[in-house]
């Protein structure tokens, strides 16, 4: 069996059509490790939806290394108790009836955005569109200066395009920014979530520094980066199904069935987030060994025949399945609410304000970031 290296997983061509890659793994090797990632890869449904939900399979390394406390205390990287506490003092901001009270202000922000391209005829939509509505929204609701989303975009790439020696410099640097933020917020707090974090008081229980800089960081991140490649990969994936994209057009009350088929299809996020074996575990007939890194492939899944039929294909009129892209378990995605409203008004207002969107340029000549967890376009130039 040839083994697969971190460059499988980030060659362009795995990133354009992940189903094949993945249909091949799943078929011949459903587990398999990846020495450049150091990590064990599930590729099946039922094996991620296990691996999410699996209290063996620690978030928290330090249960693993006896390692020393972090400076890095995140939401993703903590198990029960420590999760449940963080995740309730935030959740409050994310709850359904929040995020739906919001959606005035996330319309006005994508009409905007076309405004501003609508005379020119062609735009690159990550750039013009994908990238900033998301960012205008959770930096709204986080209290963020509109001054600092450029640098955002800036350090957020550079962290995506993750390079082990620019990586440490550039998260200093966000934490730097974040610190700064803080304090001017402790100063003159505001209605923003930033503020609450800091105010908040559950149980005479407040977020420690680290926690709040990390929480932040987070949801900068995640907040916008997934959502920009959610709205990336899905206007593409649209326009290289046209019959779909007229359906749709035709019909505007499959946005929400389409964004979440867009979602399962086109998966923004291509694998899980870390989990470590906390025992001795088998599976495949393989050992996954007590400290090993664990991730699951969620486009492989999302697209295993046996959970999903034809699930290499895009159907926006496929019946709503269970598909993993916010993940499972006690760890699934507190944003989904905010994605899912913000892929539904992006889509629907860029395709109608836009009817005749099409690629600018050949499918083939695009390019993809180097993320093994993310897959996102760097630019989709685009003509209307």
């Amino acid at each position: 069996m040839e083994s697969i290296t971190i460059n499988d997983l980030l060659a362009q061509e795995t990133k354009r059509n992940p189903h094949a890659f993945y249909a091949h793994q799943r078929a011949t090797e459903p587990l398999f490790y990846v020495p450049g990632l150091d990590a064990w890869v599930l590729t099946t449904y039922e094996d991620a939806l296990w691996l999410l939900k699996d209290p063996r399979f620690t978030k928290d390394h330090r249960k693993i290394a006896q390692a020393e406390e972090t400076s890095l205390r995140m939401l993703l990287m903590v198990d029960p108790p420590d999760h449940t506490r963080l995740r309730s003092l935030v959740s409050k901001a994310f709850t359904p009836r929040m995020i739906e009270q919001l959606r005035p202000r996330i319309q006005q922000i994508t009409d905007e955005l076309l405004d501003a391209v609508e005379g020119q005829g062609t735009m690159d939509l990550i750039p013009a569109f994908a990238y900033p509505l998301p960012i205008t929204v959770i930096s709204e609701m986080l209290g963020i200066p509109a001054r600092d989303r450029q640098q955002f975009r800036r350090l957020t790439q550079a962290i995506v395009d993750m390079s082990e020696e620019r990586g440490t410099k550039v998260i200093e640097e966000f934490f730097g920014y974040i610190q700064a933020l803080l304090a001017e917020k402790r100063a003159q707090p505001g209605q923003d979530l930033i503020s609450g974090l800091i105010q908040v008081e559950e149980n005479g229980d407040q977020l420690s520094e680290n926690e709040l800089m990390s929480m932040i960081f987070l949801l900068i991140v995640a907040g916008h980066e997934t959502t920009a490649n959610l709205l990336g990969n899905g206007t593409l994936a649209l326009l290289q199904h046209p019959e779909q994209l007229q359906q749709l057009q035709r019909d505007p009350s499959l946005i929400p069935q389409a964004v979440e088929e867009l979602l399962r299809y086109t998966s923004p996020v291509s694998l899980s987030d870390e989990r470590w074996a906390t025992e001795d575990v088998s599976l495949h007939g393989k050992l996954i060994h007590k400290g090993d890194m664990v991730l699951a492939a969620l486009i492989a899944a999302n697209s295993d025949p046996q959970h999903c039929p034809a699930g290499e294909e895009l159907d926006i009129t496929r019946p709503a399945q269970q598909h993993l892209a916010f993940g499972k378990g006690i760890h699934f995605c507190l944003g989904a609410p905010l994605a899912r409203l913000e892929g539904q008004i992006a889509f629907s207002t860029l395709f109608r304000r836009l009817p005749n969107l099409r690629l600018a340029s050949d499918p083939m000549q695009l390019t993809w970031n180097a993320n093994p967890m993310l897959r996102g376009l760097k630019s989709l130039p685009v003509a209307f």
